[in-house]
């Protein structure tokens, strides 16, 4: 069995990995808000990749520790990115 250690230290990875994966999802998504006719629209797409890039550098920190923990550093270029995953309709 895995020490408690060890546990967590795969516990901080994987929760570091999804606020990731939430991050750049969310900034995707105020890139395309950009893309409105809408002022509105546009300016809460403007103001959503602002705070974004404020958690993205919290989170280059969390990595950092990670790193400094688990003796492995990893760049935020090398965390495998989540593929878009279209919905279809369903078939008659």
């Amino acid at each position: 069995m895995e020490s408690k250690e060890q546990l967590l230290m795969e516990l901080l990875g994987l929760t570091a990995r999804s606020l990731t994966h939430l991050t750049a999802s969310v900034t995707s998504m105020s890139f395309e808000l950009l893309r409105s006719e809408d002022e509105i629209t546009k300016a809460a797409g403007r103001r959503m990749i602002d705070r974004m890039a404020t958690i993205s550098a919290g989170l280059d920190e969390h990595w950092r520790l990670i790193g400094e923990l688990t003796g492995v550093h990893i760049a935020h270029e090398q965390i495998e990115t989540i593929e878009e995953l279209q919905l279809q309709a369903p078939p008659n």
